[in-house]
């Protein structure tokens, strides 16, 4: 694809085994395609249906190695835009949200992020989105429930996300802010409360801080991911 022929705006979903949420997210993301938003969804190796939900829903539909970093980089890379977005496939934009980020890069920043909100009507993930927010302006860190965006060459020139199984979205945040704060966008996007869920409110409160407190003392990723319950990718 030439630059001439760049899209302004791809969105890039990694992916494991999500054909439940994925159909849905897809059909949200066709009024983006209307508008000339290329979709591209990464998979990382899933045994359900995903796959051949993301081809027949998105435009660049593909296979990486399993983790969320690998996975970004390989959309980022089969897609080439002016600008990235990063979206979990349990995440859901604002339905001008294009234009809100062209809005964004426009007015002269170089990357950026959406505030986040929980969905659920407990009072606690209320607060606990509230307080993502509020942190993620003070420390201009970006979390990927926060549809990170970014100018695809800033993206390129800080080498994509690092190749690590946890916290990668705060190392490029980290790499991201020493070239400019990010636009921190007030319109909401909507991320499933599943996680909170699945294994409760405070306990995934005090397991996230205080892996977030292990990583800022120089963790290693691989065994912070194993704390979180994710599997090592098999060499």
């Amino acid at each position: 694809m030439s630059n001439a022929e760049q899209a302004a705006l791809s969105i890039v979903i990694p992916v494991l085994n999500e054909g439940e949420r994925l159909l849905a997210a897809l059909h949200a993301l066709q009024r983006f395609r209307q508008r000339g938003v290329r979709v591209v969804v990464v998979d990382g190796g899933s045994s359900d249906n995903t796959l051949q939900i993301a081809r027949d829903h998105a435009d660049v539909a593909l296979v990486a190695p399993r983790g969320r970093a690998a996975q970004m980089n390989a959309g980022a890379a089969a897609c080439p835009a002016q600008v990235l977005l990063f979206l979990h496939a349990d995440t859901h934009l604002p339905d001008d949200a294009d234009a809100l980020v062209q809005r964004a890069i426009q007015a002269g920043h170089d990357w950026g992020r959406f505030d986040v909100r929980i969905d659920s009507p407990a009072l606690l993930l209320r607060i606990v989105s509230g307080a993502m927010n509020l942190r993620s302006r003070w420390t201009a860190i970006a979390t990927g429930d926060q549809a990170m965006f970014m100018r695809h060459g800033l993206f390129s020139a800080v080498g994509g996300f690092p190749d690590i199984p946890l916290m990668e979205d705060i190392a490029l945040s980290k790499a991201l802010k020493q070239h400019g704060p990010p636009a921190c966008l007030r319109q909401r996007v909507s991320t499933s409360a599943r996680r909170w869920e699945q294994h409760g409110g405070w306990r995934t409160i005090w397991l996230m801080w205080r892996l977030r407190a292990a990583y800022f003392f120089g963790a290693d990723p691989a065994r912070l991911a194993r704390t979180y319950g994710y599997r090592p990718r098999q060499p």
